[in-house]
């Protein structure tokens, strides 16, 4: 299991490394393992494409910032996401830029929802109408963290997410 991690861990930097460099439809598994000095075997034995790869790190990334943390509130998850992504800025804000199935951005969103839906605090709402808030608020966040991301992270993520809560309090007054 280590030499696992090992071999993941080599080709995520390879990755992160790469799209640096270049836009994400420009790089091929080739480029990967050549970063790492590993064959395309060794790619696929662990990952089924490029697209599960940025997944993964995302996923890896997410475990180890949302495992140390605790919470009083969904906001408090919200801000260690942002920090996460402020952390690692150029790797995020080239993976939001990736397009199609299997998108990033599709994946963020899918594992946004369960943590929403787990904060979300509205016993008046039956499950179609919880449905709609936790998508809308998961897209939301999306578009968010994107923009930030885009415009440099003008702001550190405490102060950013600070400023989107209040904003969600304003409209929803």
């Amino acid at each position: 299991m280590a030499d696992s991690n090992i071999t993941k861990n080599a080709l995520a930097n390879s990755m992160k490394s790469l799209m640096k460099e270049k836009p994400f439809d420009k790089i091929s598994v080739i480029d990967i393992c050549s970063g790492c000095g590993m064959n395309r075997k060794s790619f696929y034995y662990h990952f089924k494409d490029k697209y599960d790869l940025v997944n993964w790190i995302f996923y890896m990334d997410f475990i180890t910032y949302v495992g140390q943390a605790q919470y009083r509130e969904g906001w408090d998850l919200l801000i260690i996401v942002a920090k996460m992504f402020y952390r690692d800025q150029d790797f995020y804000r080239a993976a939001f830029r990736i397009e199609g199935q299997n998108s990033f951005r599709d994946y963020f969103c899918e594992s946004m929802v369960p943590i929403v839906s787990y904060f979300i605090d509205d016993p008046d709402s039956d499950n179609e109408d919880r449905e709609t808030m936790v998508s809308a608020f998961c897209d939301a966040y999306l578009a968010i963290m994107e923009r930030w991301l885009i415009n440099g992270c003008p702001v550190g993520p405490e102060e950013y997410i600070r400023k989107i809560r209040k904003m969600f309090r304003a409209i929803a007054k």
